[in-house]
């Protein structure tokens, strides 16, 4: 089942971060997906603030992996937008299980790397309004269709 969310601004994007955050659990995987300047990493601060992260969250284009420590969990801020889907080297799948909460940015390019059980949010933005995003969020696995039905 899929859910549609429509965001009107930052701040409706970050909210409903907050509220995906508001159910956060150790190895939780958001995969987010969407053209340049859909909001990715505005979604991705909104999570961040709400997990009390410290430090300013930034997009990690050319890290690949920004770890957040100071949170209530540790987050792991991905961008595999540069790999061309080489990953393999990466350890990724190593982040999954490392009590944290992970978020992927450009996930829909690693699809073959990433965890059956997932949260996959896809940003589309409106012709209409270049301010309005339309949320596709997708739950894979009970744990997810869970949180789904609490927050949305």
């Amino acid at each position: 089942m899929n859910y549609k969310v429509t965001s009107y601004s930052e701040k409706d994007t970050i909210e409903l971060a907050q509220n995906i955050e508001s159910e956060h659990f150790p190895n939780m995987v958001i995969c987010l997906e969407g053209d340049l300047g859909s909001g990715k990493t505005v979604f991705t601060k909104g999570f961040a603030s709400a997990l009390a992260v410290e430090e300013e969250v930034t997009s990690p284009t050319f890290n690949i992996i920004k770890e957040y420590l100071s949170g209530e969990l540790p987050l792991y801020h991905m961008d595999v937008y540069r790999l061309d889907g080489k990953v393999e080297d990466l350890g990724l799948e190593e982040y999954y299980n490392k009590g944290g909460v992970t978020i992927i940015e450009w996930a829909d390019m690693i699809k073959d790397y990433l965890p059956e059980e997932r949260l996959d949010i896809k940003i589309k933005m409106s012709d209409e309004d270049e301010d309005t995003r339309i949320f596709i969020i997708t739950p894979h696995g009970s744990v997810y269709e869970d949180l789904c039905e609490a927050i949305l």
